[in-house]
This record gives structure tokens, sequence and C-alpha cells, in this order.
């Protein structure tokens, strides 16, 4: 019986299974403080109203989030009467959140106006080692959380369409007189 390759897979599962020990040993140690200390730099430095919230409930499953808060909308629900609700709108986060394996998944959780329509699912950024994770890589995600807000905040529809009319002249190909 050959069992080289079950050896190899055997030895392949071992070391991503280190791995995973090695990741939250480097979160604990670096990341965590990386990640805040970079994402409170960005706040102080630009005057982004923002807060850096730390969920650690769970060992090995931490979240750091830079949320940019709640507030008035500024859209009031007319109730019964002259009663009305002022409509709360979520500013939107940057979410960096530990994986069951160590690794850290980066997203981006979109605004959006409580009681109207669903909110979007969180916009994933990427899945990175902590050993990979650097300063420069936290402000390109700050970056594209700022384009993103950017364009909701701006959202029209005078984008141009790629539609093609719809008709059969469409398709018709004229033949010339021959």
């Amino acid at each position: 019986m050959n069992l080289n390759a079950l050896k190899s897979k055997v030895e392949k599962y071992v070391q991503v299974k280190q791995n995973t020990f090695d990741y939250r040993d480097h979160w604990k140690n670096e990341t965590r403080e990386l990640i805040t200390s970079t994402l409170q730099k960005v706040i102080d430095d630009t005057d982004l109203d923002a807060e850096i919230e730390i969920k650690d409930g769970v060992e090995n499953l931490e979240v750091i989030i830079m949320n940019l808060g709640r507030m008035k909308s500024g859209i009031r629900e007319k109730l019964d009467g002259d009663e009305s609700r002022s409509v709360v709108r979520n500013n939107g986060m940057l979410v960096y959140q530990q994986l069951f394996n160590g690794k850290i998944v980066v997203l981006i959780v979109q605004p959006f106006l409580e009681g109207y329509g669903e909110p979007q699912q969180p916009k994933s950024l990427e899945i990175v080692r902590p050993k990979e994770l650097n300063e420069g890589f936290i402000i390109r995600h700050v970056e594209e959380f700022l384009k993103d807000l950017i364009a909701w905040e701006d959202y029209d529809d005078d984008q141009p369409t790629t539609n093609n009319p719809i008709g059969f002249s469409t398709n018709f190909v004229q033949e010339e007189d021959m």
C-alpha cells in the first residue's frame, strides 16, 4: 500500500492547522494594535467623524470596527395626525474581523436608512493573513470605504447605459439594390 499522497496531505493539514495558531498569536501581539492605531490616526489626521469599536467578547473571533455612527436622516415619516418620526440613518462601517482560521476578513458595511429596504450585505474587500496586513493596506481599505460612501451619497441614475435599443430594425441588415 502506497501512502505517499496521503502523507503529504497529512503534512499539509498539520501545517495549515499550525498556521491558525500562528495567525491568532500575530493578531494578539501585533495586528490588533496596528489596525486600531492606524484607523485612529486616519480619524485624527483627517477629522473623519468616526470611532473605533472593538468587539472582543469571543476570543480569536475579535472584530475591530471604524464606525461612522447613526444620525437622523432628515427624512420624517408622517404618522397619525400631526405626529411624525425621524428615519434613522446608519452611516456605514469598515470592519476587520478575525475568522475561525485566524485570517482577517475586511468588510464594508454600506450606509442605510432604518425601516426602508433591507441593508445591503457587507462588501468583502479581501481576506488577509495577519502578517500580510500593514499600514498601506489599511489606508487602501479606508480609501475604498470612502469611495463607496461617496458613491452612496451621490447616487443617481444619470450613468450612461449600455443597453441596446429593442426593435426589429436593430438586427435588420439592409441589402443594397442590385
